[in-house]
């Protein structure tokens, strides 16, 4: 899975600012169910927030432990809500687009470079 830029994430944090969480991490921490709520939330949203409740495991350990299991990006922690992004493999359904096309390089034309 290729890394998002800094500038991807800032779209990406953006987008979800007025979305509310769909899935709470409870006191039982990270089960099984909660990776499949995660998943099929992903499916059908690409960028989800997710609540988590406070538990020995530390907020930002859990989120990105939870993006690795969900297979998706951690974008980022506000307080107790995580931001997750994981692209929507039919290219039909996607419903967000990334700056930069993916590179994370900017549109230049190398061409231009080469004449100053």
């Amino acid at each position: 899975m290729t890394q998002l830029t800094g500038l991807q994430k800032r779209h990406l944090r953006g987008l979800a600012h007025p979305l509310k969480p769909l899935v709470q991490v409870g006191k039982n921490g990270l089960t099984d169910a909660v990776v499949e709520a995660v998943d099929q939330a992903l499916d059908s949203h690409e960028l989800i927030k997710v609540r988590v409740s406070d538990s020995s495991e530390g907020r930002k350990e859990l989120a990105l432990a939870l993006a690795e299991r969900s297979e998706s990006h951690w974008v980022g922690t506000v307080g107790h809500v995580v931001t997750l992004y994981r692209r929507q493999d039919d290219p039909e359904k996607r419903k967000i687009e990334l700056p930069g096309g993916g590179t994370g390089r900017s549109e230049k034309d190398p061409a231009e470079e080469d004449e100053r």
